[in-house]
């Protein structure tokens, strides 16, 4: 059964062109995730698994990441970033280490192989990251014009 959608007050002040920049930049965004998923299959990982490595490498300060941050930035919940770190160490990307303040704590760090990997990967998305860039931009800018 089909429910009515109320329309918000402030929709008729959208122009075709608003949803038309709105439109490219999630094709944009689209290419850029399918794109992801090749380039980082040509260095053995997943789209989900280079996403790690780069948020470990973004936000290591040399000594770890716990899980439940690395979770926070992914998105995802702590049973799904559990199995998922535990493959990566089984595929030797990334280490655990205990933390030295609370031993509870498992703190996540790359390994060289994960490194390398995540090198080749971030490599070949740079023109598409420019891409992706200036498609964002380009929305920015038409919605501070228009503010």
């Amino acid at each position: 059964m089909r429910q009515d959608v109320a329309v918000p007050d402030d929709a008729a002040r959208f122009d075709d062109s608003e949803f038309g920049r709105a439109a490219a930049f999630r094709a944009e965004l689209r290419r850029f995730l399918k794109r992801t998923e090749v380039v980082a299959a040509e260095a053995g990982l997943t789209a989900q698994r280079y996403d790690v490595l780069l948020m470990l490498k973004a936000t290591d300060s040399g000594l770890g990441v716990p899980v439940t941050r690395l979770g926070e930035l992914l998105q995802l919940r702590q049973v799904a970033v559990t199995e998922l770190v535990q493959r990566m160490e089984q595929s030797g990307l990334i280490a655990r280490r205990e933390s030295s303040e609370d031993r509870r704590v498992s703190l996540i760090v790359l390994t060289a192989e994960g490194e390398a990997r995540l090198a080749k990967t971030f490599a070949g998305l740079r023109h598409d990251r420019t891409a992706l860039a200036a498609t964002f931009a380009r929305l920015v800018r038409f919605h501070d014009a228009s503010a």
